[in-house]
C-alpha cells in the first residue's frame, strides 16, 4: 500500500507552512519540542503498559516528588526515554540513522535497568515472543537490521512515510533486543523525521489498537497501510500545532471552537481525528489555534 495523494498534498501543504514560519523562530520551536518531551514519554511508555500518569511523569522528569507508589523501574524508564529523545533531537541533524546509532540508543534506555542487555542485540539462545510471533532467531538479527538500514537509504522513490512506516514494521518484527524495542522503533520513526527537517510525532496509547493492528497487518500479509496512517495523521496533527503556536494564534479547546461555530463538539471532533481541520492535542486534550 501507499499513502493516499490527497494525504501527500496536505502534508505537502503543511510542510511548505512549516516552513515558511519557522524561519527564525528556532526557540520557539525548541520550547515546543521541550514542552511536548514528558507527554512523549508517557505515551510511549503508556504502550508499553507502564503504570505511570503523565502527571506522575511530568514530575519524575521535573525532579520533583512522587507518590511512593512509583516502582524505580518505571521512574528510571522515564528519565531514560527522555534522555534518549532529547539526544535524538540534536544528533540527527548530525549523521545518518545506523546500526551503530541505534545500539548507542537502546544503551541509553535499557541503562541503569539492565546493564546485561543493554545497547546490544539478541545473542544465541535469546529468543522473544511478541503476542503470537515469534520473532527471528538471534543469528539473524544483526543482518536483518543491516538489510532494513540498507533498503531505507536506498529508497529515493517511495513516499518518505511509507518508508518509515515500512521500516518501523520491520524493526519491530525483527525484535532485535531482550526489552526496549517499541520504545526504540518510534524513537527511530522520529530520528528519521528530523533527517527529513519535519517535526517529531507522538504516536498515543489512545491509538494502541490501531497501532498494534498494524504490526498484525504486516505479518500477515505485508500490508503497510494501517502503519502509514499513524504516521501521517500524527505528523500533520504536529505539524497542525507548531503552525498555529509559528502563526501566534490564541490556543483554544475544541469544545470551545464547535460552540463558536454553532457545530456539535462530536462532529468537529470527528473532523480532528481525520485531520480535516488544523486541531491538535496537548495532554490529551484536542485543541486548535485560532486568531486573536
Amino acid at each position: 500500500m501507499a499513502t493516499a495523494q490527497f494525504i501527500k498534498e496536505r502534508i505537502g501543504e503543511l510542510e511548505k507552512e512549516y516552513d515558511r514560519l519557522q524561519i527564525g523562530k528556532e526557540s520557539l520551536l525548541r520550547i515546543i519540542d521541550e514542552a511536548e518531551i514528558a507527554e512523549s514519554v508517557y505515551n510511549s511508555n503508556a504502550i508499553e503498559n507502564s503504570t505511570l500518569t503523565l502527571k506522575e511523569t511530568e514530575k519524575i522528569l521535573l525532579a520533583m516528588e512522587v507518590s511512593g507508589n512509583v516502582s524505580l523501574r518505571e521512574a528510571f524508564e522515564a528519565k531514560n526515554l527522555a534522555r534518549v529523545m532529547e539526544y535524538v533531537h540534536t544528533k540527527s541533524s548530525e549523521e545518518d540513522l545506523s546500526e551503530k546509532m541505534i545500539l548507542l540508543l537502546h544503551e541509553m534506555l535499557i541503562g541503569n535497568i539492565d546493564e546485561n542487555i543493554s545497547g546490544r542485540f539478541r545473542k544465541v539462545h535469546e529468543y522473544v515472543r511478541i503476542g503470537t510471533h515469534i520473532a527471528p532467531s538471534p543469528e539473524h538479527v544483526k543482518r536483518m537490521i543491516e538489510e532494513a538500514l540498507m533498503q531505507y537509504s536506498s529508497d529515493h522513490e517511495t513516499y518518505f512515510a511509507d518508508k518509515i512506516a515500512n521500516f518501523h514494521l520491520r524493526f519491530e518484527t525483527i525484535h532485535p533486543f531482550n526489552d526496549g524495542n517499541g520504545r526504540i522503533g518510534r524513537v527511530i520513526i522520529n530520528y528519521q523525521l528530523y533527517r527529513l527537517n519535519f517535526p517529531g510525532i507522538i504516536i498515543r496509547d489512545k491509538e494502541k489498537k490501531l497501532y498494534y493492528h498494524s504490526f498484525e497487518e504486516y505479518r500477515d500479509s505485508k500490508m503497510t497501510k494501517s502503519a502509514e496512517k499513524v504516521i501521517t495523521f500524527a505528523l500533520m496533527e504536529s505539524l497542525n500545532k507548531r503552525i498555529a503556536y509559528l502563526k501566534g494564534s490564541k490556543i483554544i479547546n475544541l469544545t470551545e471552537y464547535a460552540q463558536k461555530l454553532g457545530k456539535a463538539t462530536s462532529s468537529i471532533l470527528n473532523a480532528a481525528k481525520r485531520q480535516t481541520i488544523p486541531a491538535f492535542r496537548e495532554k490529551g486534550a484536542w485543541k486548535i489555534g485560532q486568531p486573536f
